[in-house]
C-alpha cells in the first residue's frame, strides 16, 4: 500500500505530487494562515488586540483555503487529516466537508485501513511547552495541563501495534528546535515538541510518527524502531506499507 503523507500545507499543495497512491494523510494546518499568524504574534510581542472583524477575516482565510485544498486532494484519493494549531471552527469545517466525498477529519481516534492501524492525535498544548517557553499566565498553564492529561489518555488508548501515528507537533527534542526568524527572539533555539508524544513513542514504538508544526525542523530521525518524519512546510513522502 502506497501512502502519501503531506505536512502543513497552509493552503498550498506541493508541486509534482505522485499520483499513483492509495491513501493521503495530512498532519494538520491545512489552511492558509497569514492573517492569523500576524494577529497572534502581534498579541504575543506587543499585546495588541485584533478587532472582531480582523479575527473573522483570518478565520475565513483558513476555512476557505482548507475547503479548497481538501476538495482538490480528494478528487482521486481518500484523504484523512487532523487539525493543527492553525485551525478554523471545528464544527464549521465538519459541516463544510459533508459535501466532499473521500475526506475524513479524525480527532483522537484510530482508523483501520487495509489492516493498518493509524492513530490520529489532535493538536494540544503540552505542559512541557509551557515550561520550556516560561509561560506565566495561569489560564494557559491550567489549559495546557488539561490538554496534556487528555492526550495521555488518548495515547494510552492507542496502545501498542500502531503502524502510523499522525500528530501535529514533533516529539520533544526531536526535529523540534525553533530557528525561524519570524518568531519572538526569546523563543529561538528552544524545543517546541511534546514530551507526551516522546514518551508514547519510546514505550510503544509505532512504525512511523508523522508530524510537522516546526517547519525548520524538517527531517527524519529514529527513536528506537520508530521513524519520526517532520514534513516541514508543504513537505511530502510516500510510505510503502
Amino acid at each position: 500500500m502506497k501512502i502519501l503523507v503531506i505536512g502543513d500545507p497552509h493552503g498550498n499543495l506541493p508541486k509534482n505530487l505522485p499520483k499513483n497512491v492509495d491513501l493521503i494523510l495530512l498532519n494538520g494546518d491545512i489552511g492558509k494562515s497569514d492573517l492569523a499568524k500576524k494577529i497572534w504574534f502581534l498579541k504575543k510581542e506587543n499585546e495588541v488586540t485584533a478587532s472582531e472583524k480582523e479575527k473573522e477575516t483570518a478565520h475565513n482565510e483558513i476555512y476557505n483555503s482548507s475547503i479548497k485544498l481538501l476538495k482538490k486532494l480528494s478528487k482521486k484519493n481518500e484523504v484523512y487529516t487532523i487539525m493543527g494549531n492553525v485551525a478554523t471552527c471545528w464544527s464549521k469545517l465538519l459541516k463544510g466537508i459533508k459535501g466532499i466525498k473521500k475526506v475524513h477529519i479524525v480527532k483522537n481516534d484510530i482508523r483501520r485501513i487495509n489492516n493498518l492501524r493509524i492513530g490520529f492525535l489532535e493538536y494540544f498544548v503540552d505542559s512541557s511547552w509551557i515550561k520550556e517557553f516560561e509561560i506565566k499566565d495561569k489560564k494557559e498553564k491550567d489549559s495546557a495541563k488539561k490538554q496534556t492529561e487528555k492526550a495521555k489518555r488518548v495515547l494510552n488508548r492507542f496502545g501498542k501495534n500502531l503502524d502510523i501515528l499522525i500528530c501535529h507537533q514533533p516529539p520533544y527534542g526531536i526535529l523540534d528546535k525553533i530557528n525561524f526568524s519570524g518568531t519572538p527572539k526569546s523563543w529561538q533555539s528552544k524545543h517546541a515538541g511534546s514530551k507526551i508524544i516522546l514518551d508514547y513513542i519510546k514505550n510503544h514504538q509505532p512504525k512511523y510518527c508523522i508530524c510537522g508544526h516546526i517547519h525548520e525542523g524538517k527531517g527524519i530521525k529514529k527513536i528506537g524502531k520508530t521513524e519520526v518524519i517532520n514534513l516541514g512546510l508543504c513537505g511530502w513522502k510516500v510510505l510503502n506499507l
